[in-house]
Formats: C-alpha cells, structure tokens, sequence
C-alpha cells in the first residue's frame, strides 16, 4: 500500500489511501451527497433513489461522495444542440488524486425513474484500481463486473475515448485531462480489447456522428457479433488476449488519391524498433494507427450481423466523414506490411485496403530494405502497380517521419501561473508517500517534464527524473506539512512547485490556483528545499538547464 508519514503526534493512518467506499450495501441505494456549510466544511446526507430525485436533477447538479476524495457531480442534461437526447451526465473529481484521467459518462435518461447505482460502484472500482497503479488510457477499456451491469447481462462495460469533435456544449468538464465512457455490447468486448480505434469508428458510423458518439445506450444492439474471418485473426490472440497489433502512439495512416502516407512521429522511434525486435517476422509487420484530426473521413469495418443469410458475420468497408464535407483525406486504422509478392506477379508491389486497414505487399527483397529504413528512421517510398504500367497505373505508398507526437496533456495549465503544459511529457506516481496532520494529506500525484537534458551532448546516462522529482517531492512536503490546514481553508488544494536546475545556479516557484504562494509558505520551502535542490545540482554535473514541474494534491484524512 501506500506509505503515509505522520508527522507531529499525529498516529501513522492506514497504507491505503482509499478508504471502504461510502456507498451503502442496499439495492440501488445510493452513496451521499455532499452538502457545503462554509468554503471549507461540508456534510454528507444520505439520499433515497426514486423519481423526485430524477426531478430534482433536471434542475440543478448534486455532488455524490463516493469516497472521502472522490466526488460525482450529476446533473439529467438535454443534448439538444447536437443529437437531441436526454442524458444523465456522471463527471468525476478525484481521480486525478490516483494518477487517472478524470471521466465523463453521458448515459441516455431512457423512460428510467431510478438513478443507476453500477454508474457510482463502476467509476469506484476504477478509482480503486488507479489507486493501485492499473489506470485507464485513451481508448481503454473497463469491464462490468456483475452479470446484470445497468440491468441487462447485454452491457459489457465501457470504452474511454478522448473527445475531439464531438459537442460537450452544457455537459459538465471536469478538468483536463478527461476522458469519456461509452457503454458498449458485451459481443464487442474482444473488440474493445483488441482493436478499440476499430470499435469506436464502427460506433460512430452506427449513430452517423464522426468520429464517435460521447453518448451511452442501454440495451442496443451489438455492432459485431462473433469473431469470423477477419485479418486481424493473423495479427492478434482472441483466445487470451495475450497479444495483439502495436499500436504506435500518434502513427496515422492518410490515404489520398493514388498516394498513401504513413506518417510516424520521431519520439516513436523506440516503439516501432520494439515491434521490429519482438512483434514481426521476416515476412510481416503490422502497426496500428490512431484516430487522425488531419483526415475529414476514417474508414470502418462493418460485420454482416444479420444471421441466416449467405453474408452473414462477413466483415466489408464502409467510410464516414464529418458532415457536409468531402473526403480527400481518408484515415485507417492499421498498417500490414507483407513481404510475400512473387517476382513472377507482374506488380512492383500491390496496395489494398483491407477491413479498415492497408495492406501492403512487396517482394522479400523490398520489405527487407523497408525494416531497414525505419531502423535508421530515414523515410522510404514504395511503388505499387504493374512492372510495365506508366505513372498513371501507379500507386505510392510513402513512410515518413515527422514531428514528434505531442499530442497529450492537451489542455493542462500550471496551478502556479495558467503556463500551459500541452505536449509536455509526465510521470503520474502512483503509490507515493502521502504526508499527513491530523485532518489533511499532501500527496505528490505527477511530475512534469518542461525541459530535460536528453539532448545533452554529455557521455553518461541522462537524469533519472524520478529520482530526481521524488527527493525534491520529500522535501516539499516536508515542508508544507505544518500548514496543510491553512492551505486548504485558503482554497490552495492544487499546488505546483517548478525547479529549474543548472550548474551555476537553482530556483524554483511554487503557487497555487494561479497565483504565487505567499511569503509563510516561501520561507518554510526554502528551508528544505534549497539544500536537497543544491546537493541534486551538484551531484549531477549539468551541461544544461533542467526544469520540472511538480503537482501535489492536498486531500481530507
């Protein structure tokens, strides 16, 4: 569990920060709800599930304490700017407290009188299980763990998706990063396990809403049912889930007219090395994709599932687009490189698309070059189409590095002055060492890399970031023990603390919500931290500048 450190005559608490959930035993009985007496005092009151609440939460929002540090705020929303359903809108807070993005899920009201108690029990499993290091990402996926999940054994639980076009107008946000839970089929559980880009696009096709709908509904349909014969059967374990396709984080594969482009991000390099090391043989390479903003159309897998007729579980390939504009630039979700084309066949290399990927063949000769090139990240052009055609017959297909990926922390902004940490890489710590008072816990949930010294020019491995932040974690909460009380009645319950380190000299700011901390708290820092920040400086022989950023959470006991 996690380490708590009690100071002053305070008795150590237990390891585990989450404590047993305040939801009650009953059937839909419903956890608390939070009532605020002054800026910094709350109660909780119990509250009976029955339709004067659903009334009720047509009017206004109700905060549910689903544990001391993670609320729900819930709110029956009228979507009637984009797709005109009544929701039910669930967004947590607290999940950042356990390293995990927080979420949002938009369930249809339906003619229900009853709030659905699994939505509380299902967001608290997922807080508990972040608070042991297994978190949910982009395009992740959390099982329903009772066979009658929002009353139906049909609902297989939900797939997170990162909004980006979809209308979160009058749906309330909670602060980024978040992501939104759409409930899915339990027949489309391997698919949210093995190749969820191709479940959320097939979704989004179903509801005719690019690239995915944000909205959950009970008792549909499935938009796939059995496994049959699919490309992905070559490429993936549906036994055991035990492998599937790399996907490389911020690859998008672009197919235009008569050119196809794979476009893979500098700071992936070591992701595609690993799948030449490990996933591929000397005959075929796969990689997955990702969902590209670039693109105005993605294409989808569409399974016959109407059974009984000659077409039935066959898989074929649909296209959506968003609304009202052409598609010149189409996405897919996976690449498949084969090296098999006979010399005898007449092509130079032959371009298909396959479900909602591409295949591309090549003879063996070519597709050895082709892992060449990408081992020494140079781009390379291959040529489909006939030996003997002209230009017009042909087709290219062009793998190409780009930019780095930097698509992440979208949205993220410093406690201490609004500077906006889009694309800067961090470290979530999971099962730090809180440090407690009596009524407070100040934990340390992530580290922010602004600027490192990987680029440095020096021999010798990089700086251990993580050891790094965590002695200057200590410290400052160390320091900011004492006054955890006083921070928190002052509304300061997200701090940051950025050091900048070099070899002539340290500083570091620290402040909360936008503002600098004052002139009590300034003081107590530098007594320990600029001795730990002197001794890091000096021990690690800088030939440039490093600077991180620092979040720490203050949390009721």
């Amino acid at each position: 569990g996690r380490v708590q450190t009690p100071v002053s005559e305070t008795p150590p608490t237990s390891a585990s920060t989450s404590k047993p959930s305040l939801i009650p035993a009953g059937e839909n009985k419903l956890p608390p709800i939070v009532k605020q007496l002054t800026k910094t005092e709350s109660k909780h009151i119990e509250i009976d599930n029955d339709a004067a609440l659903i009334a009720s939460l047509r009017d206004g929002t109700l905060t549910f304490a689903l544990q001391r540090n993670l609320h729900v705020l819930v709110t029956i929303v009228e979507l009637n700017c984009c797709i005109n359903k009544t929701v039910i809108n669930f967004t947590t807070r607290g999940m950042h407290f356990v390293g995990q993005d927080e979420i949002v899920i938009l369930l249809e009201l339906g003619d229900s009188q009853l709030l659905p108690k699994d939505i509380f029990v299902h967001l608290n499993e997922i807080y508990e299980d972040a608070d042991g290091g297994s978190t949910l990402t982009e395009l992740g996926f959390s099982p329903a763990r009772s066979s009658n999940f929002l009353g139906s054994k049909n609902h297989g639980g939900f797939l997170f998706v990162r909004p980006t076009y979809q209308c979160m107008q009058h749906v309330i946000l909670p602060d980024q990063p978040y992501l939104v839970g759409v409930l899915i089929h339990r027949w489309e559980m391997p698919w949210a396990k093995i190749l969820p880009l191709r479940l959320m696009l097939r979704l989004g096709a179903l509801y005719r809403y690019y690239p995915s709908p944000h909205v959950s509904v009970r008792e549909r349909d499935s938009v796939y049912v059995e496994i049959a014969q699919t490309i992905i059967n070559l490429l993936a374990d549906f036994r055991n889930y035990s492998y599937t396709i790399a996907t490389i984080r911020g690859m998008v594969i672009h197919i235009e007219d008569r050119k196809t482009s794979i476009l893979i991000p500098r700071n992936r390099y070591e992701q595609v090395m690993k799948v030449l090391m490990n996933g591929s043989t000397d005959q075929l390479l796969a990689l997955g994709g990702n969902f590209s903003k670039v693109a105005d159309g993605h294409l989808v897998c569409i399974q016959n599932t109407e059974s009984g007729c000659p077409e039935a579980t066959q898989y074929s390939t649909q296209a959506i687009n968003i609304e009202g504009q052409p598609r010149k630039v189409t996405g897919a979700s996976f690449l498949v490189l084969n090296g098999v084309l006979k010399p005898n066949s007449g092509l130079v290399g032959k371009c298909s698309i396959v479900e909602d990927g591409l295949m591309v063949q090549v003879p063996p000769a070519k597709m050895a070059s082709i892992k060449e090139a990408l081992k020494q990240m140079k781009d390379y052009r291959i040529v489909c189409g006939p030996e003997e055609g002209d230009d017009s017959q042909k087709e290219i297909v062009s793998i190409e590095w780009t930019d780095n990926d930097l698509n992440f922390n979208i949205g993220v902004v410093s406690p201490i002055d609004k500077k906006p940490l889009n694309g800067v890489p961090s470290i979530r710590v999971h099962r730090g060492t809180d440090y407690s008072n009596a009524n407070h816990i100040i934990r340390w949930t992530e580290v922010f890399i602004i600027q490192s010294d990987e680029e440095s020019n020096q021999p010798g491995d990089p700086v251990n970031m993580s050891k790094l932040s965590e002695q200057v974690a200590k410290s400052a909460c160390t320091a900011l023990v004492a006054f955890l009380d006083l921070l928190a009645s002052n509304g300061c319950h997200k701090i940051g603390l950025r050091i900048m380190l070099d070899s002539e000299q340290v500083s570091y700011e620290a402040g909360s919500q936008y503002s600098k901390l004052g002139p009590l708290y300034m003081n107590a820092l530098d007594n320990e931290l600029i001795g730990t920040l002197n001794r890091q400086a000096n021990s690690l022989h800088l030939d440039q500048q490093i600077i991180v950023e620092l979040i720490f959470h203050i949390l009721d006991k």
